[in-house]
Order: C-alpha cells, then structure tokens, then sequence
C-alpha cells in the first residue's frame, strides 16, 4: 500500500507540480491585470462620473462611437502618440546597438562605463521631464543657446507639434537607451570569438562583421526589445504631461501639439471625471498598442543584413 501511494504521488508530482509552481503568477495577474482590464471594459460602455459612481447608467458604445466619429481632440491625441513611437522607438534600437557594440571592445574602465549607460533608467522619470524642460526652454534653455553659438535662433520647443515631438522623443530615448544597450551587450558577448576570427580571415572588415554576424544573431534580442519600446511608448504619460506644468498640462500645449493618447485618458478622467469615456480611450488604446507592437515584431523579424 505505502508503495502504491507513493508511486500515485509521484504522478500527481510530476503531472501537476509545474501548474502549481506557475499558479502564483496567475493569480497576481488574475487580480491585478485581468480583472481590471475587465472592469474597464465594462466602465467603458457606461455613462459614469468619477466622482458619483452610483449614478452610472449603460449606454452601449456610444463611447466609442462618440471617440471614432466624432472626436477631433482624440484623433489628435493618437496621431501624437504614433509621431512619439517612431521618434523614440528607431533611435533607441539604433543608438542601443551602437552603445553596445562600443563596449564590447576593450576599452578602460569598461565596468564604469556599462554601469553609466544604466543610469538614466533609474532615475525618476519626472526628474527627467523636469531637467529636460529646463534644457529647451525658450529663453534660457541650454539647447537654444548652444544653437544661437552656431548662428541658429531660438526656437519655442513646446510651441510648435514638431519641436515639441523632438524635445520629448530626447527625454524618452535618453532615459531607455542605455537599458536596450545592456540586453544587446550581454547576447554579444555570448557570441563565440571564432565567428570574428573567421570573418577576419575572409578579410571582412569590422562593419561587415557588425552588420553580417553581430545584427543577425542578435535578431531574437532586436525584436524583444522592439516590442517592449513600442508598448512603453504607445503610452507616454509623465513625459508629456510634465513637460508643460501648469493649467495646460493634461492638454500636452495650448493647441494639444503633444498631447498623447494615454495623456487624453488623464484629461477626460482626472480632469473633467468621465469616466466611462476615459475607460472606453483605454481600451482603444490597449488595441492600438496590441496592433503597432504586432507591426513592430513583424518588421523586426524581417530585418535583412544581405
């Protein structure tokens, strides 16, 4: 008896100790993740005030369709956040590659220089929008006085749609290079030597290496952090609502020239508390953000270095 117990035991051990061993994760993400996401859905359809939730009533889609047809503010709002994804999104992967090829070399100090690239992830994102503010300010920023050294104006950064894009695109890919170039560094470094040493005595030269063998094999690595760029920022938040305080902030400008989607969710939700308006703009959001990262992940597999 004690030997058949032990044997059904084992069975049951090994057929379904590895759900239990992955049932944690489910449950956190069952109750911090799905049902919210859930829930939102359902807030979306109503007509509901933030600060009087018992008088939501059900209106169906009107949201959406009030949001799709109807909704200039919100159009606005999407082709900013799609302008930001490409500004920030190609340079970081771009730049990330490029870092990480520099310290694979031999150079001095490479440990300092490896964790330098780190910083700028660590540090508080609204510390960041807030240096980053000061450095293009109109008047006495220190980005339009290096510009007025080269006999170039001065330029209003938060003014205009295009300067603004490129003044916050700094912020984002600054703060997220360094972390992209980290992932790259360390698949590099697991790449034998003997591949180099062989395309050295084909007489490759140190690009040919870079673009033949380094990009290709690093393919897996190009494409994770493609996805997570694009779903970070599909969502910029802090950074352009922080690059304007005051009473324009969850507007992103006086003419909305940078507000993003995610920051039209904080103003139809925080500021004028509706709701079921900012739930049903989430919820677009979240199927905008599933569809470019999709894109994103195709047009990184199809990467080609012949």
């Amino acid at each position: 008896m004690k030997t058949d117990w032990r044997e059904r035991r084992h069975r049951w051990d090994i057929r379904y100790a590895p759900y239990a061993y992955i049932a944690p994760y489910f449950l956190l993400f069952a109750v911090f993740g799905l049902f919210p996401l859930l829930y939102t859905g359902w807030v979306s359809m109503q007509d509901r005030n933030l600060l009087d939730g018992d008088a939501a009533t059900f209106i169906g889609v009107d949201n959406y369709v009030q949001l799709l047809t109807a909704d200039p503010y919100f159009w606005n709002a999407m082709g900013n956040t799609l302008s930001l994804w490409l500004l920030t999104t190609v340079p970081q992967i771009l730049f990330a590659l490029g870092i990480a090829q520099l310290l694979n070399r031999r150079l001095r100090g490479r440990t300092f220089f490896r964790m330098g690239v780190l910083l700028p992830n660590i540090t508080s994102v609204a510390a960041v929008t807030i240096i980053f503010a000061q450095l293009f300010g109109r008047d006495f920023g220190l980005v339009n006085w290096v510009l007025e050294l080269f006999g170039a104006g001065r330029i209003d950064w938060q003014a205009g749609t295009g300067s603004s894009h490129t003044a916050i695109a700094a912020m984002v890919v600054w703060r997220w290079t360094g972390y992209h170039a980290l992932i790259f560094l360390a698949s590099m470094q697991a790449i034998p030597s003997s591949v180099y040493e062989a395309a050295r005595l084909d007489g490759a030269s140190a690009w040919q290496q870079f673009w033949r063998i380094t990009v290709p094999m690093l393919r897996p690595q190009i494409i994770f952090s493609t996805v997570i760029a694009t779903a970070g920022n599909m969502r910029l938040l802090a950074e352009p609502l922080l690059f304007n305080p005051g009473a324009a902030a969850a507007t992103g400008g006086s003419d909305r020239q940078f507000q993003t989607a995610a920051l039209y969710l904080y103003e139809q939700g925080f500021a004028k508390f509706d709701f079921g308006y900012a739930s049903a703009i989430a919820w677009l959001l979240l199927i905008a953000t599933v569809v470019i990262t999709g894109l994103s992940y195709l047009a990184a597999r199809r990467i080609r270095t012949d």
